[in-house]
């Protein structure tokens, strides 16, 4: 046979559908040859093999495969959700029991200096004390001593001594000073209390922040009045 009337063979192979449920494999492809030399002849056609053809998933299982998808996404978006609302609900809890902790060991740390402060000598400013109707010589000292602390309390104790005597509600007829540390005028005291006409411990506070702040300390002022008599 000559060389132009060779048939030229072509061959189609078929390939293999994949989905989430299933593979299909159906049909074959058959092979198709065709040839011709220029006097017009043919040659047989020749079969290929047999092979896998493309299949459609069908439309129902493609509708049943997305609504599964979909109630799997919606469950995973609702447990996401429950999840951020307990992590924000125990980051809320830890918080506030993280603050809680940090007052009570600032309380305590405060305390703690507060004593340490009495340790020393250095007083209380803000050491507070039962109202009462009256006191008397002794509760009056009891309290400066608390105030003002022991290493301060014999300087101020010398100076209240020579103003008022110890007695809170001391008057100056000629000028007016008032009280233990003998304010003038006695409105003065005000500042350190509304009570300042009945209560030692307002006037104490208000006497020893007047000395620490005019003279830098009551043992400064003591010094002050034994060579001028007043302070």
């Amino acid at each position: 046979m000559p060389e132009g009337n060779r048939v030229s063979r072509i061959s189609v192979r078929g390939f293999a559908v994949a989905s989430a449920t299933a593979v299909t494999t159906v049909g074959a492809v058959v092979g198709v040859a065709s040839g011709a030399d220029q006097g017009g002849s043919n040659e047989p056609v020749e079969a290929a093999g047999t092979t896998t053809l493309l299949a459609d998933i069908p439309a129902g299982q493609q509708v049943q495969q997305a609504s599964l998808t979909e109630q799997v996404q919606a469950q995973s978006d609702a447990a996401d959700a429950h999840a951020r609302q307990g992590a924000e609900q125990a980051a809320r809890l830890q918080a506030a029991k993280d603050a809680a902790a940090k007052k009570k060991a600032a309380d305590a740390a405060a305390e703690k200096a507060r004593l340490k402060k009495l340790a020393a000598g250095k007083g209380d400013p803000d050491a507070s004390f039962p109202v009462q109707p009256s006191y008397t010589v002794a509760q009056v000292q009891a309290m400066a001593k608390q105030i003002v602390g022991s290493g301060q309390y014999a300087c101020f104790s010398n100076i209240v001594s020579h103003e008022s005597g110890w007695r809170y509600t001391a008057t100056n007829a000629s000028s007016g000073a008032y009280g233990l540390v003998q304010a003038l005028p006695g409105s003065k005291m005000a500042s350190a209390g509304a009570d300042w006409r009945t209560n030692p411990a307002t006037q104490i506070k208000w006497g020893l922040n007047y000395m620490n702040s005019r003279y830098g300390s009551p043992c400064d002022a003591w010094s002050f009045w034994q060579v001028n008599h007043y302070y």
